[in-house]
């Protein structure tokens, strides 16, 4: 079972608990802003630790606070696409995709043309769309060939056509892939569209 999930935390006057036991595909943290969709995945992806429970995922535990594990980030292999992004701004397109990833030039001409962004690699990321940010993002994680992917409301705030865009890119990742993905969204549509599994929070 690739997700094997089950956390709890207080930050100030909320508590999160979630469970999750997801398989293959994606498994979408469904919910309203504020009730702790992004901090259940900065628990797995080590950036946040929990008061109770472990997270495991593909059968190797990154996190027991009965156990006393909890291993460092840099060290969970989880691909992380933040909700803004985060393309570094004085780096180009191309330097942006290796980073954290060696010199990959044949895995970064392979996702660049996959992805639809040969043509961006020479660009600076203030120059790109909001959906090209998006698909730069997506693929700078997998080029650092990670063990799962953590996908924070990978549509908000971009328009419909490059909504559309970025959904066919994750649907296509879950269709021809065998990583496990952990989505959060708001947006019902979405979770019924690209969720195998739902947990509600």
């Amino acid at each position: 079972m690739p997700f094997d999930i089950a956390v709890e935390k207080r930050r100030g006057d909320t508590e999160i608990a979630c469970r999750i036991e997801g398989g293959a595909g994606i498994t979408v943290l469904f919910g309203p802003s504020g009730v702790g969709k992004t901090s259940v995945l900065d628990m797995v992806a080590g950036l946040l630790r929990p008061d109770r429970g472990h997270v495991r995922v593909g059968g190797e535990t990154l996190f027991d606070a009965a156990a006393g594990v909890d291993m460092p980030p840099e060290r969970r292999r989880a691909g992380y696409v933040f909700q803004d992004a985060r393309l570094f701004p004085h780096l180009s397109v191309r330097a942006n995709l290796l980073y954290g990833s060696g010199e990959d030039i044949a895995g970064l001409a392979a996702l660049a043309e996959r992805f639809g962004i040969a043509h961006l690699l020479d660009r600076w990321p203030r120059t790109l769309s909001g959906g090209e940010v998006r698909r730069v993002a997506i693929a700078r994680a997998l080029l650092a060939k990670p063990g799962f992917l953590l996908l924070d409301e990978p549509l908000s705030s971009l328009d419909r056509a490059r909504r559309e865009e970025t959904m066919a890119v994750i649907e296509q990742l879950r269709d021809e892939t065998a990583l496990p993905m952990l989505m959060v969204t708001h947006d019902a549509a979405e979770a019924d569209r690209l969720g195998d599994r739902i947990v509600e929070l």
